[in-house]
């Protein structure tokens, strides 16, 4: 018998419809609407297998310019939406404020009119960035947040919480297969074109995933010279770090804080000397000189020198300093776990005092915070 040829298309036929292979549904193969259905059709037993093939999905793609939700646009939320544009990223912007949604969207920035706005506007599995004041503004969005979010989602935390709050919620989105980082946000009103010192708490795999955020908002390697000494490699050396589980980014966080409030404190007291010591010296001079190869050298002196250029007497100033709270959570955790902070301690107590009578010390202080972020004196 004479074996049969297997027929051919005809020239110009439609080819043949492509047979899916019988294991297309297994989270090893990648396509990007198969995860969707499944986000809205598994029960909610199997989310943690949703989360995987969500992490799964990213991390073969090897996406590199993402969609990342930022919800509150002050001071440094809004320009944390620039600095992303800028890299490449398509932040999708929220705020209450319809003023502040207007500024960004006025310069190209996709934003939305709400928060369910922003989800929708965001593929799965979504990133949402929050810069938030910490407390009860931050609980009550991500209380809202949490329901409507789906296993391999991620929420950002950048505000300067409390790192115990922020262990806490982690646990609380992971009960929901949400990651949860908790990133301690060094940079001010600067941001924008310095980059930022990110310290971050949390999974690493949710850390991996946002590596491309993390990259476009640091510094990079250019912003300091390699420390002599020290092996090259790690993510450090540009200007963000994981710093370990829940709750160490901010806890790494607070003790920055607390170690800017003894370094200000100590630069305004040496000030407050040479301004009302027994001899006439020109101290926004002395400032100016400082800068260039002294030891004390550092960006608080550069900022001081311009407030003092600016305003020689500080008359600007009422020297009324406040604290946003760092500074208090890092002395309640050195005596929690028995550790001794003195220069802390003094540099909290110092900024209490000042509400009730101010020196030139207080004003400086006053300076200094207002130039690197931008916070105004108590009323």
């Amino acid at each position: 018998m004479r074996r049969r040829r297997p027929r051919t298309p005809a020239m110009g036929a439609a080819p043949a419809p492509r047979q899916r292979p019988k294991d297309h549904w297994k989270p090893s193969v990648f396509r990007p609407h198969h995860f969707r259905l499944r986000r809205a059709t598994k029960p909610v037993g199997t989310r943690a297998w949703t989360a995987e093939c969500g992490r799964a999905y990213w991390g073969k793609t090897g996406r590199t310019h993402m969609r990342i939700g930022i919800i509150g646009l002050g001071r440094m939320g809004g320009n944390i939406a620039r600095r992303l544009r800028q890299a490449g990223h398509h932040p999708v912007a929220f705020d209450q404020a319809a003023e502040a949604r207007a500024a960004l969207a006025a310069e190209g920035v996709e934003v939305a009119e709400s928060l369910a706005a922003l989800l929708a506007a965001l593929p799965w599995p979504r990133a949402l960035w929050l810069m938030l004041p910490a407390g009860e503004v931050t609980e009550t969005t991500l209380k809202i947040l949490l329901p409507t979010l789906s296993a391999g989602d991620t929420v950002v935390e950048g505000g300067n919480s409390f790192w115990k709050d922020s262990a806490r919620r982690a646990a609380a989105c992971a009960a929901r297969g949400v990651d949860y980082l908790d990133v301690g946000t060094s940079g001010g009103v600067w941001g924008l074109t310095r980059g930022y010192c990110l310290m971050i708490g949390g999974e690493a795999r949710a850390v991996e995933r946002l590596t491309p955020i993390f990259e476009a908002l640091a510094p990079g390697e250019a912003a300091a010279a390699p420390t002599p000494g020290r092996a090259p490699g790690g993510t450090a050396q540009r200007g963000w770090l994981h710093c370990g589980p829940s709750g160490a980014g901010h806890f790494t966080k607070m003790v920055h804080n607390g170690i800017e409030y003894g370094m200000m404190q100590a630069m305004a007291e040496g000030l407050d000397l040479l301004h009302e010591g027994p001899l006439p010296i020109p101290v926004a001079e002395v400032t100016e000189v400082w800068r260039r190869g002294s030891v004390v050298a550092s960006w608080l002196l550069d900022l001081t020198a311009q407030a003092l250029a600016a305003d020689p007497a500080l008359d600007g100033y009422s020297g009324h300093v406040a604290d946003s709270g760092e500074g208090r959570w890092t002395v309640d955790t050195a005596v929690e776990n028995a550790v001794p902070t003195p220069v802390l301690a003094a540099a909290l107590f110092a900024r209490f005092r000042s509400r009730r009578e101010a020196s030139f010390a207080d004003k400086a202080l006053s300076a200094m915070r207002k130039g690197f972020g931008g916070h105004l004196e108590p009323k």
